[in-house]
């Protein structure tokens, strides 16, 4: 038990253990009794689900507050709210790809708990990566405030641009190079069919895979900006991935639970697009106006969430009126 009170990346592994063991216990919970009979999720269950990630979430913040101090508290409740609203952008991508694929309520749950497993493990070594790169070069700092500046113009200019999915470059490259079936089979990611030329059994990825493949790859393109986004809030890497993958956690749950009305958080992109300037910024800011190296996490905490709060509060009235199915070509 002695590796317990070792340290690694700066914190006690016992915190390292902590944590991964509440990530494992809400995973094996989903998995085995979640899942234990396929259903269709309802948004009262999704609410409710919804409702419990975050109030974990919000418990563990309240814990790192404690146990680190009011500093690391509110960096971790930044990173928290920053992590959930790019959860929530992400939303319409994976109803546009679900809605693509004509996959069921039935079988989306499934796709989601495996794509967002998967999304934990990118996730972890992209930090890791990023807490390297930083640790031996800290000018990839400036990088990284230059990349979320540039990457929140982008969004302000391309406004409501949506993603073809059709177009796709990576799923031209799974047609081209795999066996795919047209159809699904069930909740079953791979099936066994016979080869149209040589009439032989061949094992085929159905449109399950192929969506659970293209949310993974939707979710590099985010981490892209959410990682950065992070790093800029706070340099410690236990802040960093614990704040990112309680975030992640409930996007499930969210995804059923917001699916139907995402549309009406039209304007959260450009509140997002701020967000991601003014971090990227925050630093130059912080110099020039307060002769500081760096916003204080309270007025960061402060500012971001009143963007957040504006870009949700503008949509709703603005949407109020519009009645629109999402997906809806």
């Amino acid at each position: 038990m002695e590796f317990l009170f070792g340290t690694a990346l700066g914190k006690p592994m016992w915190m390292w253990v902590l944590f991964m063991s509440i990530v494992a216990a809400l995973l094996i919970f989903d998995l085995i009794i979640l899942q234990k009979k396929e259903h269709e999720v309802s948004v009262k269950e999704s609410l409710y689900l919804s409702a419990f990630y975050i109030a974990l979430a919000l418990v563990f913040g309240g814990w790192v507050w404690y146990a680190l101090g009011p500093s690391r508290g509110e960096e971790y409740f930044t990173g928290f709210l920053v992590e959930k609203t790019l959860a929530i952008d992400n939303l319409f991508i994976l109803s546009l790809i679900f809605t693509y694929f004509s996959i069921p309520r039935l079988y989306q749950h499934r796709v989601l708990f495996w794509g967002i497993l998967g999304i934990i493990i990118l996730r972890a070594l992209m930090i890791g990566l990023g807490t390297a790169l930083i640790h031996h070069f800290t000018w990839i700092l400036h990088i990284f405030a230059f990349a979320l500046i540039i990457t929140g113009i982008r969004m302000l200019w391309l406004g409501e641009r949506m993603p073809n999915i059709k177009n796709n470059p990576v799923l031209k490259f799974l047609r081209k190079n795999f066996h795919i079936a047209n159809e699904l089979h069930g909740h079953n990611f791979l099936v066994k069919m016979p080869d149209s030329k040589t009439s032989q059994s061949i094992t085929c990825g159905t449109p399950l895979i192929v969506a659970l493949v293209l949310i993974e790859c939707a979710d590099l393109i985010f981490a892209m900006e959410s990682i950065p986004a992070i790093f800029m809030i706070t340099l410690d890497p236990y802040i960093v991935y614990t704040s990112n993958i309680f975030a992640i956690l409930g996007l499930h749950a969210l995804y059923f639970a917001l699916a139907a009305i995402v549309y009406r958080f039209k304007y959260l992109k450009q509140a997002l697009a701020c967000v991601l300037i003014f971090i990227g910024s925050k630093t130059f800011i912080a110099h020039m106006l307060l002769g500081k190296d760096r916003f204080p996490a309270s007025v960061s905490l402060g500012i971001i969430a009143s963007f957040i709060l504006m870009g949700i509060g503008v949509s709703l009235y603005k949407t109020r009126h519009i009645k629109e199915k999402v997906g809806e070509e």
